[in-house]
């Protein structure tokens, strides 16, 4: 490489917060971190994309912008095929036209959920919705345009301090209502954004990785789990003053617009073989983002 800059997509979205927080704290002085929101570089206009990349000649791009309203993607599915997979295919030629490393964010939602057993890598994709279809398209882009110089990184249930997400919504409710109803039937794997830029710092030194990866935090339970987990740590923290009753409810009894899958769980094995980044049970994950939100 010879430059030492890195431009991460999406700076205002979760991901993108988390690099630009723990970057002072990451293993990697010899390299800038510039984030660029969608003002300064929205990955859907294409000349404009284009024009800054090549302006700023990044020596690994982190594509961490992307379309991620699941269910509005049902009736906006050329919206989000455009930002996942149009926009995806450009900064991936970009990338190999200009030697650069690209690192992209992709998701567990290219998986049906058919599968019994954690997903791997090379598992044969079948997305049930618009979502999914887009982010499976913009793998493809990236496979297609720049196969050698990139690297996929499928997460899931991706949470952190910033934004909108599951923890931050668990915790609005159970502090409003005095009860709560969960999905018990999905089983997945929550994410921290802090995990996975661990991953993510553990890999840009590296110049032999490419293809898919996985990371998740570790575990294979249901939201109900995951939200049960959510109100005891919030109450340890000082976040809810008390608890309040939560049931496990079907996913029929709770219809959404795009069907997400019953099992995605994914395997992480590939990673954790290849890149030397901390690795913690869900639990503590989940416990340094209570510890965040409890400190503001």
């Amino acid at each position: 490489m010879t430059s030492s800059l890195i431009v991460a997509t999406g700076a205002t979205g979760q991901l993108g917060q988390t690099l630009s927080r723990l970057w002072a704290e990451s293993p990697l002085p010899q390299y800038q971190l510039e984030a660029l929101d969608r003002s300064e570089l929205d990955i859907s206009q294409a000349d404009r994309a284009i024009a800054v990349l090549s302006e700023l000649k990044p020596a690994v791009i982190i594509n961490a912008a992307a379309y991620t309203q699941v269910d509005k993607a049902e009736s906006d599915s050329s919206a989000a095929h455009l930002v996942n997979a149009e926009a995806v295919g450009r900064i991936a030629a970009w990338s190999a036209q200009n030697n650069a490393k690209l690192i992209h964010i992709s998701t567990d939602f290219v998986f049906d959920g058919s599968s019994t057993t954690p997903y791997r890598p090379d598992h044969q994709t079948n997305p049930l919705g618009a979502y999914g279809a887009s982010k499976l398209a913009g793998e493809h882009e990236i496979q297609t345009q720049a196969k050698q110089c990139s690297a996929i990184i499928r997460t899931s249930w991706l949470y952190s301090e910033y934004g909108n997400n599951f923890v931050k919504t668990m915790l609005r409710l159970m502090g409003e209502r005095e009860q709560l109803s969960v999905v018990n039937d999905q089983i997945g794997s929550p994410t921290s954004t802090h995990g996975l830029a661990a991953l993510i710092f553990a890999m840009i030194p590296k110049d032999n990785y490419q293809g898919v990866y996985h990371w998740t935090d570790g575990a294979s339970i249901s939201w109900y789990e995951f939200a049960q987990e959510i109100q005891d740590q919030a109450i340890q923290a000082g976040l809810l003053s008390k608890a309040i009753p939560i049931s496990p409810i079907s996913t029929s009894e709770y219809p959404t617009a795009a069907q997400r899958p019953a099992y995605s769980v994914l395997d992480r094995s590939r990673a954790k073989a290849e890149f030397e980044c901390p690795v913690e049970d869900w639990k503590g994950q989940l416990n340094l983002v209570i510890k965040e939100l409890a400190s503001k």
